[in-house]
């Protein structure tokens, strides 16, 4: 497949007409599973890109972040916005400076001299957003299989621990504070249908409308995943349960690449065919649950990253002199009318 064609499709019209996109375009390529390696006959073409703020945006008063077309699963981020985000080595993000020149769907001058200076954005804050996103990406994957395959006391404990994960120092903030005091915990429960349930001792007064919302919400939430149980289209969820542990996977490859070479690597040529036996079930059992090799793996990767982490010669920080040179020498380019 000859991909660039892909910008001729009438449904992309809107990158030539947009006020924001147009000549401001500096940089469109592949995404998801065509930019991994990973797609399979149904996966859809995903499109991500560059453009650059205008003149308005940088010594105006408008100002513009990205431009979503949900038709094409189609996001465009603003030149500023995504700087910040590559500085944090967003996973999201950071993987469009690492494809393969073929999927660079349209690439100027400007968007060489991003890829040029790609390494500027490579710093040990990688351990923090790849590491974070990988924790919370095999979080849900535990979620998954938790919903799935425990038994309703078992589930009800993943529950209150997934209240306690998303609440973060829940205890902490809230089992004792200056206007009353909550704890959560399982006991035996009142409802004839379940074995043990959670239970909650609170005592408030005097205590903020908005806080208490966001408290009971956070907790409401976690719970209310839980009730879609028995709804489970299971050769459906499977798919997307294979799809997401093979993510997982990929991401700790992406972060050993960073942190052990300095390279952004998008596309899994050598890795191929694990992610795919992973993505087609072959390391899932008939119960639902994974094979204790697939856990063997994650906790190799994990390893690896710990020890990586540890080992890395990449800078601290991002030479930020360096990152503002180079926004400065492109939105220049802007100012200057000479897009």
């Amino acid at each position: 497949m000859e991909y660039r064609e892909i910008l001729q499709q009438t449904e992309y019209g809107f990158i030539k007409t947009n006020e924001h996109l147009g000549r401001h375009v500096i940089l469109l390529g592949l995404a998801g599973s065509y930019a991994y390696g990973t797609n399979i006959e149904t996966s859809d073409i995903d499109i991500r890109g560059i453009a650059l703020n205008r003149k308005s945006d940088l010594i105006g008063l408008t100002q513009f972040d990205q431009y979503v077309d949900e038709d094409t699963d189609t996001v465009i981020y603003a030149f500023n916005k995504i700087v910040t985000l590559l500085l944090g080595c967003n996973p999201n993000t950071i993987e469009l400076l690492g494809l393969k020149p073929e999927h660079y769907l349209y690439l100027n001058d400007s968007g060489r001299l991003l890829l040029d200076n790609r390494k500027l954005f490579l710093s040990k804050r990688a351990i923090q957003s790849f590491g974070g996103y990988a924790d919370a990406q095999l979080r849900r994957l535990q979620n998954a299989l938790a919903r799935d395959t425990f038994t309703q006391s078992e589930k009800e404990q993943h529950i209150l621990n997934s209240v306690r994960n998303a609440m973060h120092d829940f205890n902490h903030r809230y089992r004792y504070f200056e206007n009353g005091s909550l704890e959560l915990f399982i006991d035996k429960a009142m409802n004839p249908e379940l074995d043990t349930e959670i239970f909650v001792n609170a005592s408030m007064t005097h205590y903020p409308l908005r806080d208490y919302e966001c408290m009971w919400n956070t907790m409401a939430n976690v719970v209310r995943d839980y009730e879609k149980i028995g709804k489970r289209n299971k050769k459906k969820d499977d798919l997307h349960l294979n799809k997401h542990a093979m993510h997982l996977v990929r991401l700790f490859m992406m972060a050993l690449d960073i942190l052990e070479k300095g390279e952004i690597h998008t596309y899994r040529e050598k890795e191929h065919n694990l992610l795919m036996d992973i993505r087609s079930g072959k390391y899932q059992k008939e119960d639902g649950t994974f094979h204790e090799s697939f856990y063997e793996m994650l906790t190799d990767f994990e390893k690896r990253l710990h020890y990586a982490a540890e080992n890395t010669d990449l800078p601290e920080e991002p030479d930020m002199e360096k990152v503002q040179e180079l926004v400065m020498t492109i939105n220049e380019r802007v100012v200057r009318d000479e897009i």
